[in-house]
């Protein structure tokens, strides 16, 4: 992928990701039948990542056990939405490709067996985890 590419799919996701977070911190009676989720509109099943916008609702109110207890994935997800808009904005006024020679760094580091498998066993944990707790 080159770097424009990449650079507008991160602009997209992180407008989509602010437009979410902000209808949902909006709504005072939490729908909890409507899920934007495929997977579990399809299966009925939790996926790996149900509960991250609750989650990350959580950290800006503070309540870090709840939002740990909801989807320990959303404090990667709140630190992205913290990070990569002002990486993003770096790169774009400086005209240099710092986010792009890093995600190609971290692509590297995906195709290495061993953190490969860690990240699929932390994921497969985190998503029985969800199913556990009837998310």
């Amino acid at each position: 992928m080159n770097r424009n590419k990449l650079y507008l799919i991160l602009i997209l996701l992180i407008a989509v990701g602010y437009c979410w977070l902000g209808w949902s911190l909006t709504q005072t009676n939490h729908n909890i039948s409507f899920t934007p989720c495929p997977i579990k509109n399809v299966t009925g099943i939790a996926c790996p990542s149900c509960g991250s916008t609750r989650s990350v609702s959580q950290i800006i109110q503070g309540n870090f056990a709840d939002a740990f207890m909801l989807n320990p994935f959303g404090y990667i997800i709140a630190l992205a939405m913290l990070i990569v808009p002002i990486w993003l904005l770096f790169d774009i006024i400086s005209k240099k490709d710092t986010l792009y020679n890093g995600y190609k760094k971290f692509e590297q580091t995906l195709k290495i067996k061993w953190v490969a498998i860690v990240l699929i066993l932390v994921t497969l944990a985190n998503w029985i985890w969800n199913i556990y707790k009837g998310l």
